[in-house]
């Protein structure tokens, strides 16, 4: 990109992470527009970043990661969580563990029913199948010619499918389309990966549009904060310069980054801005709440089963004996995801949809990967999908390099934390069936055995999060929402916000593949206001 200081374009895109790489590749579409795409983060163009079982050293390091920290959560005993996010081209899409899911149809009509016009499952599943190419092939729930490669995993290890046997033991029926028909049971996930590495939303979508002369990528700039003339955004200053934008500036920077930016830029609730000393611009008292994350609760045991993740000579071994097939075939333990099974199971009888989800891991994990041991084992993953709890992001600094204050309030409310420690004990009644009796050692945590205020106490210690933050730019219809259906930012002109940000609750899954979907979503809604 030329490095004037006051580029300009049609339209700008700050944040390339899963729906900034979507909304930008697609706006490109038309050769008569100019698109920048703006992103802090580094090329992604890594070893560490395709081979996607090295996530094991990605997420628990500031490598391609924010590698952000919560303030202290009184649910969570007074602990500081860890947020890891992406930071490169791809977003956490370049860090996760992959998984393709959509959340429940039922999400999206709630939606539409709280006033988001257009926004329902109806409306949502065209876009889905348009992004997805799926390795099964094309059915009514799914798409196959779109950028996203969608695919079963390659070398599931053994300890993935006895967890599936197990679940099904324990009485929850086999499911091997969580995106199908019925969302409830327990499956292997399916994947976004293509011949066996990471498939990220950079791969997916800016890598084929790389030759269209129409857009810029601009990666290592960072986002200072919005331009304005009045009250319409004229595009963004970042450390490389003011670029400018002629028709819309669209903010992509994710739960934590897309209000941090607004804050920065006089936008968002007047005791916020204050005190940092910066000029309100524009008062929306809802600007950084509303925060929704997904609880979760980690349990490990030891196994000697072989080719499980660890951290010992004989792990690193194996590893390396995979490489070649790795390379020749995508196939083997480097191509494994770690979190390759799980399911999705109802806490009570009475709902109407499943509200645990379950990540199966063949690595002994603790604290996000960073306490690894020189132990070979399992662990099992179940957070709760719709939280009650709501917290919020704000600036700890008017620096814009600084770090945002995140504040997820874990556990604050009580149904939440009654409803994990229910997970918990769904959840140790599937580890302790027969179908994983050849691989379970030892338990690590302790938590059989104990009562419910115990597990309470052992959840408060350990829980955190399992990486989906949404809901700090809200959509919606009444005073404390930042955008409104089409993603507009309230009583600005020309700025809108298109990321997980924007979703006014948490869907039931992963949301990588759902942040893909709203750059889509994006895309056609400014198409169509031309």
């Amino acid at each position: 990109m030329n490095q004037s200081s006051a580029a300009a374009f049609d339209y700008v895109v700050i944040g390339a992470g899963s729906a900034g790489c979507a909304l930008a590749a697609r706006l490109s579409e038309d050769p008569s527009l100019r698109v920048c795409l703006v992103e802090a983060g580094g090329s992604g163009r890594s070893l560490l970043i395709d081979t996607p079982v090295l996530l094991a050293l990605t997420v628990p390091r500031a490598i391609h990661n924010w590698a952000f920290q919560t303030v202290p959560q009184p649910g969570l005993g007074g602990r500081r969580g860890y947020q890891p996010r992406g930071k490169a081209l791809g977003g956490s899409s370049a860090i996760n563990a992959m998984i393709y899911t959509r959340g429940h149809p039922r999400d999206y009509d709630d939606w539409a029913a709280a006033g988001n016009r257009g926004w329902a499952w109806s409306d949502l599943l065209p876009l889905f199948k348009l992004g997805e190419h799926n390795e099964r092939g094309a059915d009514e729930y799914h798409g196959t010619g779109g950028p996203l490669n969608v695919a079963d995993l390659r070398s599931p290890h053994p300890a993935s499918l006895a967890f599936v046997e197990a679940g099904v033991q324990a009485g929850h029926p086999r499911n091997r389309d969580f995106n199908g028909p019925n969302q409830e049971g327990v499956g292997l996930y399916q994947v976004t990966q293509r011949n066996g590495r990471r498939w990220s939303a950079a791969r997916a979508y800016l890598d084929p549009a790389a030759a269209r002369a129409n857009l810029t990528v601009l990666s290592g700039a960072h986002a200072l904060r919005l331009t304005f003339d009045g009250k319409a955004c004229t595009g963004v200053e970042t450390s490389r310069g003011i670029l400018r934008a002629a028709r819309e500036t669209i903010v992509c920077a994710g739960a934590f980054g897309s209000p941090q930016l607004l804050l920065l830029s006089g936008i968002g609730p007047r005791e916020e801005l204050a005190p940092r000393g910066i000029a309100l611009r524009h008062e929306l008292p809802g600007g950084g709440g509303n925060l929704q994350d997904h609880p979760d609760y980690v349990f490990g045991y030891q196994s000697d089963a072989p080719g499980l993740l660890g951290l010992t000579p004989r792990g690193v071994l194996n590893l390396a004996k995979g490489y070649a097939a790795f390379r020749r075939e995508g196939s083997g333990l480097l191509s494994s995801n770690i979190a390759e099974a799980g399911g999705f199971m109802k806490s009570r009888a009475d709902l109407e949809r499943p509200d645990l989800q379950l990540h199966f891991t063949i690595g002994l994990i603790s604290d996000h990967g960073r306490d690894w041991t020189p132990r070979y084992g399992f662990s099992c993953h179940v957070c709760v999908l719709r939280p009650r709890s709501r917290g919020s992001v704000g600036l700890a600094s008017a620096d814009p390099r600084a770090a945002p204050r995140i504040d997820p309030a874990f556990l604050t409310h009580p149904e939440d934390a009654g409803d994990l420690v229910r997970g918990v004990k769904m959840t140790l009644e599937i580890l302790g069936q027969r179908a994983l009796d050849a691989c379970r050692g030892a338990n690590v945590f302790g938590e059989p055995d104990k009562s419910d205020d115990e597990l309470l106490a052992l959840v408060r210690r350990r829980a955190d999060t399992i990486y989906h933050p949404v809901g700090t730019c809200r959509m919606g219809t009444d005073e404390m929402a930042v955008v409104d259906a089409e993603l507009r930012v309230r009583g600005i002109e020309q700025l809108r916000v298109a990321d997980a940000s924007i979703m006014p609750t948490l869907i039931g899954g992963n949301t990588n593949a759902p942040a893909m979907m709203i750059g889509e979503k994006a895309a056609d809604l400014i198409r169509a206001r031309g």
